[in-house]
């Protein structure tokens, strides 16, 4: 029964894949839970930075920090957040085809693109494709850290200063909620305003020891939170997404092992019914 052997082998083969997809299902929920703790405590902090920079552009120092000034546009830089492994459905896919799409609008325009990498996967893709990156960082792992991203910011941050580029751009999975994760394309530089019109009193900061110093600091650790918010946010998703994937995955393990296993009876079955039928004609020949 040379069939059933090879339906049994297949059988085996494919709930060996399940066990290692539901294992890989439970880690990535687990993994998530603790992304999302991190997402959610790195929220309050980023959102009052935002407040207090955005207040900036209503205030009125005697220095205006280059981060803070609208030019004219001729390259643009874009920091891509995707993940380092895969497995994770389809999130740095949608990440990517959202960077290629805006890339495209943006030499369309005549401008140039710098391109800096926070993961392996975009790292790769756009390795292929013969991009100019100026930085990158892999290996983040599970706990990533705002020192592992200072060195990948600063590089495009200097190359703002240059005027090597005249916008700052960053791609991401923003995570919504565990089904849904959702590719965005955020400017970071120049900064964007509060978006209020008219504020309801008229003040300005006092700046210690001045305001050149100051806002240096406070903008750099700024754009630096954002990009580390944009991580912890794309871990988040990437998490979520793979254990989606993995209990997808285990599911259509499942479906596989029942069918195979449905035609496996159906050809013991039929080898049983054949060896009847050649005794009952052996019998009847004697």
């Amino acid at each position: 029964m040379a069939v059933g052997r090879e339906i049994r082998k297949k059988i085996k083969s494919i709930q060996n894949t399940q066990k290692i997809t539901r294992a890989m299902e439970m880690v990535a929920a687990s993994k998530m839970r603790r992304a999302q703790e991190r997402m959610s405590a790195a929220r309050p902090y980023a959102e009052k930075m935002r407040n207090v920079v955005g207040h900036l552009h209503h205030a009125h120092p005697e220095y205006r920090h280059p981060f803070v000034v609208e030019r004219e546009t001729k390259n643009v830089g874009l920091i891509i957040v995707t993940s380092d492994r895969g497995l994770c459905g389809g999130i740095n896919t949608n990440a990517l085809r959202a960077a290629l799409q805006a890339m495209k609008g943006w030499r369309d325009e005549g401008l140039g693109v710098q391109l800096a990498a926070i993961g392996g996967k975009g790292l790769a893709f756009f390795r292929r494709m013969g991009a100019d990156i100026r930085s990158e960082v892999t290996h983040l792992g599970d706990t990533p850290r705002v020192e592992d991203l200072i060195g990948t910011v600063k590089v495009m941050l200097d190359a703002y200063v240059d005027t090597a580029i005249d916008r700052l751009h960053i791609v991401f999975s923003r995570f919504v909620n565990t089904m849904t994760q959702q590719p965005v394309v955020e400017q970071l530089l120049p900064l964007p305003g509060t978006g209020e019109e008219v504020l309801k009193h008229h003040w300005d900061y006092i700046y210690e020891p001045d305001a050149r110093d100051v806002l240096d600091d406070l903008l750099r650790r700024y754009i630096e939170v954002l990009v580390y918010h944009a991580v912890v946010e794309n871990l988040a998703s990437e998490q979520s997404a793979r254990m989606v994937a993995m209990k997808s995955a285990s599911d259509n393990a499942g479906k596989l092992i029942d069918e195979f296993t449905l035609k496996y009876n159906k050809a013991r079955q039929a080898a049983i019914t054949q060896e009847i039928s050649e005794i009952v004609g052996g019998a009847a020949a004697v």
